[in-house]
């Protein structure tokens, strides 16, 4: 598992679509995974530490868990298949670790609120991880063929690469985090 950071949240200006950009902590490696608009909205409510007059969901979701006697140790991006994320959030209860699945998005707004590290396991970062260009400003694949990755599933995320190819990525080394 590699820890990520939340780089930014941006639109993509050809469709509107959100999209959450998760940084490597140690590298220069970015996972960009797309969102609906009240999950980057509920993100970037606690990013930007904004007062809500009432809870939100997932500051809800963080109440149950705590009143039900568990704390919230880490969230995962775990898998990708099909042009879809998947995400574990990881719970401690009765001194045992739980793991429960989850959008990656609701994964994120709760770990936000709870300050809990995000994660992503290396396979996901082979298939969908992305180098920017510094010459270009341009995203690359973070490797040009990645592995276990079948000929079927690169040519289903060709649609995945065209839309963070149509993303204005010029401003990545600015560190900017909240909406674009």
């Amino acid at each position: 598992m590699v820890e990520m950071t939340i780089e930014s949240i941006r639109v993509s200006m050809l469709n509107y679509q959100r999209v959450v950009i998760l940084k490597e902590k140690a590298a220069e490696r970015y996972l960009p995974i797309w969102i609906g608009p009240a999950e980057a909205d509920a993100i970037a409510v606690k990013l930007q530490e904004v007062a809500v007059p009432r809870p939100l969901t997932h500051d809800l979701l963080n109440s149950v868990i705590s009143t039900l006697g568990a704390t919230v140790n880490s969230i995962v991006v775990c898998d990708l298949r099909n042009d879809t994320f998947y995400a574990k959030i990881v719970l401690s209860v009765n001194g045992k670790n739980l793991k429960v699945d989850s959008r990656p998005s609701d994964a994120i707004a709760l770990a936000v609120r709870v300050k809990v590290p995000i994660f992503a396991e290396e396979a996901v970062l082979e298939k969908a991880g992305i180098i920017i260009d510094p010459a270009t400003g341009k995203p690359a694949p973070a490797r040009e063929n990645p592995a276990d990755v079948s000929p079927e599933e690169l040519e289903r995320m060709s649609a995945f690469r065209e839309f963070i190819e149509s993303l204005d990525l010029s401003d990545f080394d600015k560190g900017k985090q909240g909406p674009q």
